[in-house]
């Protein structure tokens, strides 16, 4: 009986250490499919997998060249903003983006309704929807929109601003 104690003694160990053998085999394969799966998702998200290849132009092609346009300066405007308490003024450049001097003189006798949906539209804004880009990126997305719906048929391709001072 001495010699299957000792058998059993000796098989223990061996058992435990195969147990833990198998646990790290598992662990580790466990590890490096999630690390592969990470990847992969990092990979999709950063556009690695895309299927649209940026396309390789050819040397012998030449560039697209950029069509040009033509920029139409609005008058200087100042107004009040909307503020409780104390007088607050925004003073605006603006000019507007045009796809050819055809669309500036349909444009121009546009004009005093274009001022006077700017001066609305900016007159109720108080300083707070001012700050930061995101408050300018508004505002210049509502400008083009009140200025298209203005001028329609005619068509402007963008509000840039010259100078914006709030005070």
């Amino acid at each position: 009986m001495t010699a299957d104690a000792d058998a059993v003694e000796a098989g223990a160990p061996e058992e435990a250490t195969g147990r833990s053998k198998k646990k790290l085999v598992i662990f580790g394969v466990a590890g490096l499919a999630l690390l592969l799966v990470g990847g992969g998702a990092g990979a999709y998200f950063l556009g690695v997998f895309d299927a649209s290849a940026p396309s390789q132009q050819v040397e012998g092609e030449p560039a697209p060249a950029q069509k040009p346009v033509v920029f139409y300066d609005l008058p200087e405007m100042t107004v009040n903003l909307s503020t409780d308490g104390r007088a607050t003024y925004l003073k605006v450049r603006i000019a507007l983006e045009v796809a050819d001097k055809a669309a500036v003189q349909q444009i121009e006798p546009f004009l005093p309704r274009i001022l006077d949906a700017f001066q609305v539209y900016l007159r109720e804004l108080r300083p707070a929807d001012l700050e930061g880009s995101s408050g300018l990126f508004r505002l210049k997305e509502e400008l083009l929109r009140r200025i298209n719906t203005a001028v329609y048929p005619a068509r402007i391709e963008g509000v840039l601003f010259k100078e914006i001072l709030v005070q």
